[in-house]
């Protein structure tokens, strides 16, 4: 069911991605993340009266925990933040610190087709945005019911509606990279007519997460009815300029009920929901002092205890999962070798200490955040990769590309002295190459990127900067 649902390479594009976005710019990411706070906790106040209590909660896909924070110190509630990317759980303390917030929620690296609880251990999960992201996306609600109690409330929001009226020509970049004339049609509400999906789609299909936008609202509605017995929904149709605002009006008023949901079938939008579990449960104490009296073993599934150095154990076989600087890894362990191999020689991630020692000519200094460390290039650059693991493997390049007018970049990548191809960047922001390499035990890299500019103020000579390089199984 999770290769299925969700490919190993999937996954290693969103630890890169939720690392490199979570808190990489931290002025617009605090603001981003206040505002999803705002809105998110709106809608679920606009329902507690069916939601009930939310303790203990789980929240999945949880970023960098923004929202687990507003549960736990706004809405009083103790739980768990899990996300696929540690990283960006552990950039997320920042947040915490920054709003002032003296509760936080037991943070863990998790994958939301196989949670580390027990069986009905928990009264509430929460996912935004984050459902879209599995291609089965029934595997995720038969793993949130398998861990909510009887009665337990199910909360997920943010999530996309496919849009009926649209011709589909091209998946949507972020508004801040639309070309001029995608951004006028933005603004009069007419860009959502061409494109295939949401908002952003562009540049997370290119970083390699597979998106599935193919559910419509009654999608949406006859899978929560398979599975929960009880819901309500909050649906937000798009009213962008008046090539959406007069459709919105329209299809409301062909409505016999007058509602949204004929607006929704044309124009898409986004749905909230609050979903029963069938049963009941009477109220159960939670101790969040002995957490660990939920969590099974994501191995085995055998129960966990923590020993005194704050280490999950588990009882049945070797499993381990130390407190890492705030943070449990609960991957299974064969997830964890994989998406988190450490300082290894066939990655160079720019976030992690000692990568310089395997760059060659022509990086410039160190700069950046959290997860968004990078250096800047000029016309050329060289690096040198090992196979560690043996067997075909795939370049990866994670880069970001200025915006300049009129001018678009080319990159050109040599690997021991073959041309690997050279790539047009039309446009600017967060790119990411990703190319088949010979067969080889090392790999001597070239980048070169054309034209140059001069920053204002700045003697060096430029092209883009570059966060990422490493070595990824062709599969």
């Amino acid at each position: 069911m999770s290769n299925s649902a969700q490919s190993m390479s999937v996954k290693r594009a969103e630890v890169e991605f939720h690392n490199f976005a979570s808190l990489g710019e931290p002025e617009r990411a605090s603001r981003v993340y206040a505002e999803e706070n705002d809105r998110r906790g709106a809608i679920l106040q606009k329902q507690r009266a069916f939601i009930g209590d939310f303790t203990p909660f789980l929240e999945i896909g949880a970023n960098a925990g923004h929202t687990s924070y507003m549960l736990a110190n706004e809405l009083g509630a103790e739980g768990f933040a899990l996300d696929i990317s540690a990283d960006s759980l552990r950039y997320g303390i920042a947040l915490q610190e920054q709003w002032g917030m003296p509760k936080a929620p037991v943070r863990m690296a998790g994958d939301a087709l196989r949670l580390p609880f027990r069986d009905g251990s928990l009264r509430t999960v929460l996912a935004y945005q984050m459902l879209s992201q599995f291609q089965d996306i029934e595997a995720v609600f038969l793993e949130v019911k398998r861990v909510l109690e009887p009665g337990g409330i199910f909360i997920f929001g943010e999530e996309p509606m496919r849009r009926a009226l649209s011709l589909r020509l091209y998946r949507c970049p972020y508004v801040e990279t639309m070309k001029p004339w995608e951004k006028k049609l933005h603004e009069w509400g007419l860009l959502g007519y061409l494109v295939r999906d949401v908002i952003g789609a562009h540049q997370e299909e290119s970083f390699g997460i597979r998106q599935n936008h193919r559910m419509n609202l009654r999608h949406w509605h006859e899978l929560v009815q398979k599975h929960f017995v009880a819901q309500e929904y909050e649906i937000c149709v798009p009213e962008r300029g008046w090539g959406e605002r007069g459709m919105k009006r329209l299809a409301k008023a062909l409505d016999p009920h007058g509602s949204d949901w004929r607006g929704a079938r044309a124009l898409g939008g986004t749905l909230a929901a609050s979903c029963r579990k069938a049963g009941s449960s009477p109220p159960r104490p939670y101790d969040p002092t002995r957490f660990e009296t939920l969590l099974r073993c994501p191995d085995c599934a055998g129960d966990l205890q923590r020993d005194s150095s704050d280490t999950l154990v588990c009882r049945s076989c070797t499993y381990s999962a130390p407190n890492e600087g705030g943070v449990y890894n609960l991957l299974n362990s064969a997830d964890k070798r994989e998406l988190y191999p450490g300082d290894r020689a066939d990655a160079i991630d720019f976030s992690l200490p000692g990568h310089e020692v395997r760059l060659g000519e022509g990086w410039h200094p160190l700069e950046g955040v959290f997860g968004n460390r990078y250096r800047w290039i000029g016309a050329r650059a060289t690096a040198t990769l090992d196979n560690v693991r043996g067997g075909p493997q795939r370049l990866r390049i994670r880069g970001f590309a200025p915006e300049r007018p009129e001018q678009f970049f080319r990159v050109a990548l040599r690997v021991n002295a073959q041309d690997l191809g050279e790539w047009k960047l039309d446009r600017s922001g967060l790119f990411v190459i990703e190319q088949e390499v010979p067969d080889a035990s090392r790999y001597e890299i070239e980048i070169a990127v054309s034209p140059l500019w001069q920053p204002e103020g700045d003697a060096r000579q430029l092209t883009v900067n570059l966060s990422m390089i490493r070595l990824v199984p062709a599969d």
